[in-house]
């Protein structure tokens, strides 16, 4: 009963909306559409791709010393902050890493363009918001950075296709030609306004708040995209001795709850350290506390006990 009845009401303001664009295409073409145009203006926005504003480099100091780049891009599917005692909503990528003379990190964060444009002016201002945005990822990732940054004028990997990648941007069909709007029905422009807002609800739905600690109590608001952050499992590193005591393994154990085969585990080992990757569920970083040799390493999943155990030969 209460089904019905709501689907009447829904019916009823559709019909009244209907009514009231036909009476203002009739009574007032010019108003009527330049609210039309203004909806479609604003879709193209909305469709807009994230833009690298600026670069920062830092080193990091645990847990394996090397550089983190962040970058700092303008973004309008970001929300702007409502209130400024409010926290700043932010939208992260996927942390990535590489070797270009030497161990880096590579992270993207987000903010709306009006955020960076009142920074623009003050440096102070962007100074604060580079600050939290080196402190959003040592906390979300388990680094501990040094106290000092340079702007810099590039990153590895940051072509705008990496970015939008990382970012989990998706480009909707092209809305930035405007089209004739003088030579169109009221029912077809609804259509495209329609169409537009659909996909602007589709993609709102796919950008949820998630709970993070804060840099300081309520400064920033996480925004993610369409994966969830990787969490890093609980694990359990040993160096094995002989009866003398001395070295001779190192055993790594590492639950994994969330795996079911072997094959979804990427494993990258190097004399001095130990990644573990699960696309977007497990992300493990570790230094071995012996040098190894990284060819003796052998791995075995425990498919009833979710369970990976890893054993390598401490270099003699």
């Amino acid at each position: 009963m209460s089904s019905t009845g709501s689907t009447d009401d829904v019916l009823q303001q559709l019909d009244r909306f209907w009514f009231m664009l036909d009476e203002l295409s009739e009574n007032d073409p010019a108003a009527y559409h330049r609210l039309v145009e203004k909806q479609l203006k604003d879709g193209a926005e909305f469709n807009a791709a994230p833009e690298l504003h600026s670069c920062l480099c830092t080193e990091v100091l645990e847990p394996r010393r090397g550089s983190l780049y962040v970058n700092i891009c303008s973004w309008k599917r970001v929300p702007a902050p409502q209130d400024p005692s409010r926290p700043l909503p932010v939208c992260a990528g996927k942390l990535e890493t590489g070797v270009n003379e030497g161990w880096y990190a590579l992270l993207d964060v987000a903010l709306n363009p009006a955020v960076l444009q009142e920074s623009k002016e003050d440096k102070t201002e962007i100074n604060q918001v580079y600050m939290l945005a080196l402190s959003f990822a040592q906390q979300q990732h388990g680094m501990r950075l040094s106290q000092q940054y340079t702007v810099v004028n590039c990153s590895p990997k940051s072509s705008p296709d990496e970015l939008q990648r990382r970012l989990g941007f998706q480009k909707w069909p092209n809305t930035s030609k405007q089209p004739d709007t003088a030579s169109q029905t009221p029912a077809a422009l609804l259509q495209q306004i329609s169409s537009l807002r659909s996909e602007k609800q589709d993609e709102a739905a796919q950008i949820t708040c998630r709970p993070a600690e804060p840099v300081k109590k309520g400064l920033i608001q996480v925004i993610s995209t369409t994966f969830m952050e990787p969490q890093k499992p609980e694990y359990r590193l040993e160096v094995k001795t002989d009866t003398a005591g001395v070295p001779r393994s190192v055993a790594l154990t590492v639950e994994l709850p969330k795996v079911c085969f072997m094959s979804e585990c990427q494993l990258k080992i190097s004399k001095d350290d130990i990644l573990l990757e699960v696309e977007d569920v497990y992300y493990l970083l570790l230094e071995f506390p012996e040098t190894v040799n990284e060819e003796t390493a052998s791995a075995i999943f425990n498919k009833k006990k979710r369970l990976l155990t890893l054993k390598v030969d401490v270099l003699c």
